[in-house]
């Protein structure tokens, strides 16, 4: 019922729009509104939480369907859903879940993940940014980089070290809300793929943040930020099956249409077998996404499992939309066709909430210590 409730909204509502908002890297606030009004942006959102409180399994066909679509509304929401509401509302005290989750569950405001600076980024432990206490206010310098939704985010959460010499166990996470003084937006990014969704730089200059917008405890900011891309890299990897499955479904219809030597190309051997690898692999990615958002529904460690599915979702995707634009021709070369736009967007899926080094790190590790 989820799939195509969201599949019925995206063919209605998204796809007319998709190369439109790709081509002028805009984010459409018409169609975010009616996104809201359906639950997308509070999805695992408990329902007095003003949330849709669904489940995990839920919440990655929904991110699926969306990135199928429009690669970059789906980041939007799974960025809002997973690194910005479940950090929120696993360690939020009440007036914090108060203040930001039920306005955010509501699509009211949308939050973004701030961890990435000029100097850190795979390395979380390395970040600059610094929030010293005076009085009940911390004075916050930041300069953050690449932000998702960085454009649109009222509810930032800012990784700052409150402790400069406790390494990593010094860094902890803040609230920071757009409007503060000394809070600035920097300018768009001019991106190859995700151009609909606004990704900015966040930055801070001596910004007075109140002590009361401290997530957690101090010294917490990376035991949440990994329990937030836990979550978020499991839906990076349904958004990755997304993008893969709409350019397995262009390339299906374009060699049943295009004739070479007498016949529909799709008769041809070669390109035949290219399809069905097309195919098992999405497939296969598929059930490596589902698997880890059953993990997680049944209360399970669903890490290793998480890490798994992201890596080989985002290669499968980035296998897959080659051999999309490859069986288009030159035709899949040019921006006519939706192809050239898969292509462009699977890229990021092996860059960010973890590279593939990182991934293939972490996974190693899990299985080396079993």
């Amino acid at each position: 019922m989820v799939r195509r409730s969201v599949r019925s909204f995206c063919e209605r509502e998204i796809f007319p729009i998709a190369k439109e908002i790709d081509e002028e890297a805009r984010f459409p606030w018409e169609v975010a509104e009616k996104m809201a009004d359906m639950g997308m942006f509070g999805i695992q959102v408990p329902p007095d939480l003003e949330g849709a409180g669904m489940d995990s399994l839920s919440y990655v066909v929904i991110i699926e369907e969306l990135s199928r679509a429009c690669a970059g509304l789906g980041l939007c929401v799974s960025v809002h859903n997973s690194v910005a509401l479940y950090p929120l509302t696993t360690f939020g005290s009440p007036d914090q879940k108060r203040r930001w989750v039920v306005p955010m569950a509501k699509g009211e405001k949308i939050g973004a993940f701030c961890l990435t600076e000029p100097n850190a980024g795979s390395d979380a432990a390395g970040i600059e940014a610094t929030a010293v206490r005076d009085g009940d206010h911390y004075v916050v310098n930041a300069n953050k980089v690449y932000v998702t939704n960085g454009g649109i985010a009222d509810v930032c959460l800012l990784f700052v070290r409150t402790d400069p010499d406790a390494g990593a166990k010094g860094i902890s996470v803040i609230v920071a809300e757009r409007g503060t003084p000394g809070f600035t937006v920097g300018e768009l990014e001019d991106l190859c793929g995700m151009r609909s969704n606004p990704v900015n730089s966040i930055r801070l200059y001596d910004c007075r943040i109140p002590v009361e917008n401290l997530l957690g405890k101090e010294g917490m900011g990376l035991r949440i930020g990994l329990a937030g891309l836990d979550t978020g890299r499991v839906g990076i990897a349904a958004q990755a099956v997304g993008i893969a499955q709409a350019a397995l479904d262009e390339a299906v219809k374009y060699v049943k249409q295009r004739h070479q030597f007498g016949v529909p190309i799709g008769k041809h051997q070669m390109v035949q077998t290219m399809i069905a690898d097309m195919a098992t692999e999405v497939e296969a990615a598929r059930l490596m996404v589902y698997r880890a958002a059953l993990l997680r529904d049944r209360g399970a460690s669903f890490s290793h499992a998480g890490a798994m599915a992201k890596l080989f979702a985002s290669e499968v995707c980035g296998r897959v939309t080659d051999r999309a634009v490859q069986v288009h021709g030159g035709y899949g070369y040019s921006r006519s066709y939706p192809v050239e736009r898969y292509y462009r967007d699977a890229r990021v899926t092996r860059i960010y909430e973890g590279t593939s080094e990182i991934h293939r790190m972490v996974i190693a590790k899990a299985v080396l210590a079993e």
